[in-house]
């Protein structure tokens, strides 16, 4: 059984995943290894703390694996504004990622406090 994979946090965490490598491809041949790298390891770094803390025992471990989830999206924030700012995005792709990259961020933050109350 994998747990996670009925969270709507890790649903959207994942399609953003395939989303963001997909729009990176864009980036600089010579980014590969600094920003294109960084950007896509932040992004997988969600889905993957989400199912590695949904697989563990306790509901604190677990809560300790959606925070790094959420670290990583305060990272994929700055990234992608950065991304923008030096013309690898433009306007309306940076506003839509950032606008999902919201509702990633809320989805786990609820999911926290939803397992805090169980607590």
């Amino acid at each position: 059984m994998k747990p996670h994979k009925n969270l709507n946090s890790w649903i959207k965490s994942f399609e953003f995943v395939k989303e963001i490598y997909l729009v990176t491809r864009q980036f600089p041949a010579e980014e590969k290894f600094g920003i294109t790298s960084q950007i896509r390891r932040a992004s997988v770094s969600v889905p993957l703390n989400i199912a590695e803390g949904a697989a563990r025992k306790g509901i604190k471990e677990f809560i300790h694996f959606l925070h790094i989830s959420l670290g990583s999206v305060s990272e994929l924030d700055t990234l992608i504004l950065l991304s923008k700012e030096l013309d690898f995005f433009n306007e309306e792709e940076c506003k839509q990622l950032i606008e999902k990259l919201d509702v990633i961020g809320k989805l786990i933050y609820g999911l926290i406090k939803s397992l805090e109350n169980r607590l």
